[in-house]
């Protein structure tokens, strides 16, 4: 992981948009690291006679931020530039567009000369009209949730993984403490060239592999509500069934596409991740739609917050002395209704900070204690 910083930068990135019945929301965060090296990309509506195709990726990088800036910014390209793509075999000009991209950044000045060692995961849907095109190449997740339950997702290119560990072997490493020769955590990526050196083997039989795992699904309107592609950051402290649940608990309170995702950032935050977070969140017209009743729960669930922290406050003889960090660990043993499933206490936090600063302005600095606080 290398070093941290002494508190998050908490600032985030946003976008969102809509096309071909698609909506979309982004959020990423630098959070602990020393470094912002995700990078992604969202464009409803390609080129090429494909308007009614849409496109999104995520990237995390590592070792620094070249490979995942220009992946993002190429790699969309490469793949709809090959042959197989615009004979519109979709599956094989994917997997083409990858390893020509791999090969095509070897060649770039600060990785031919050694200075650059940075690689990148990278994952990416493709929807088309029809259907869903979903590539892989490392730890970064895509998942399809369905009718309020995750009925797809990617599998995370780890070095444990017996076919990942066979080819690592094969190609003279070994995997150790997890890792590719003890020392890469993910064993396919694009870059990270110095573990591709054997002259002998092909590209997708190198010590870490550029080749992407490539799934296709059938749309089902009436049913699917949304894709997540997330780097990580995110899927260190949330998985798959409890994003899902998060995801669909919030975009019952709001259409807002870019609220949902920095909720699900920050949450993750809250919750322990101490890595680069980036999500983007792809709805499709089975989504939820915001509820009454379920923003008056929400409501509910605010107000007994904010109601059982005025009593703790009120109990406290030094109000002084009270810091934020010592309210979490009052508050995580309370029994409160309707937490949002998936994120729990947890994804409440940015709202009992507000009631804390409120409640005691004296102490509003000890805040950022809260951010070393396990996971409430």
């Amino acid at each position: 992981m290398g070093a941290l910083l002494d508190t998050p930068k908490t600032e985030k990135y946003n976008e969102h948009g809509s096309g071909n019945g698609l909506h979309y929301g982004v959020a990423s965060m630098q959070g602990w690291r020393m470094e912002m090296e995700d990078a992604h990309r969202a464009i409803t509506g390609l080129k090429g006679g494909l308007s009614d195709w849409s496109y999104f990726a995520v990237f995390d990088g590592h070792a620094g931020a070249l490979v995942s800036a220009h992946s993002a910014e190429h790699l969309l390209e490469c793949i709809m530039q090959t042959e197989e793509f615009k004979a519109e075999d979709v599956t094989k000009g994917i997997h083409s567009g990858f390893l020509r991209l791999d090969d095509e950044m070897r060649e770039l000045p600060e990785m031919s000369s050694g200075t650059e060692k940075s690689g990148s995961t990278a994952v990416c849907a493709f929807i088309s009209p029809r259907n869903i095109y979903i590539a892989n190449c490392g730890d970064s997740r895509a998942v399809l949730c369905r009718a309020g339950d995750p009925v797809f997702s990617t599998r995370d290119h780890k070095p444990v993984l017996p076919a990942e560990k066979e080819r690592i072997q094969n190609a003279g490493g070994s995997v150790m403490i997890q890792r590719v020769n003890g020392a890469l955590a993910v064993s396919r990526a694009l870059g990270d060239y110095e573990y591709k050196n054997l002259k002998d083997r092909g590209p997708c039989e190198q010590l870490v592999s550029p080749e992407p795992e490539i799934f296709v699904r059938d749309r089902d309107d009436e049913h699917d509500e949304f894709l997540v592609l997330a780097c990580d950051g995110i899927w260190d402290v949330m998985n798959n069934e409890d994003l899902c649940n998060f995801i669909h608990s919030r975009l019952l309170l709001t259409d807002d596409l870019e609220a949902v995702t920095n909720q699900v950032i920050d949450t993750c935050l809250y919750k322990g991740s101490r890595d680069n977070m980036s999500i983007v969140l792809v709805t499709f017209p089975a989504a939820p739609k915001p509820s009454p009743e379920a923003q008056k729960k929400e409501a509910e669930l605010e107000m007994a917050i904010e109601r059982r922290i005025k009593e703790i406050v009120a109990e406290q003889k030094d109000k002084n002395e009270f810091d934020f960090l010592q309210l979490l660990q009052l508050l995580v043993d309370q029994e409160f209704p309707n937490l949002p499933p998936g994120g729990g206490l947890s994804a409440k936090q940015p709202f009992i900070e507000q009631v804390f600063r409120e409640v005691c302005p004296s102490r509003a600095d000890s805040v950022s204690l809260g951010y070393d606080f396990p996971s409430i």
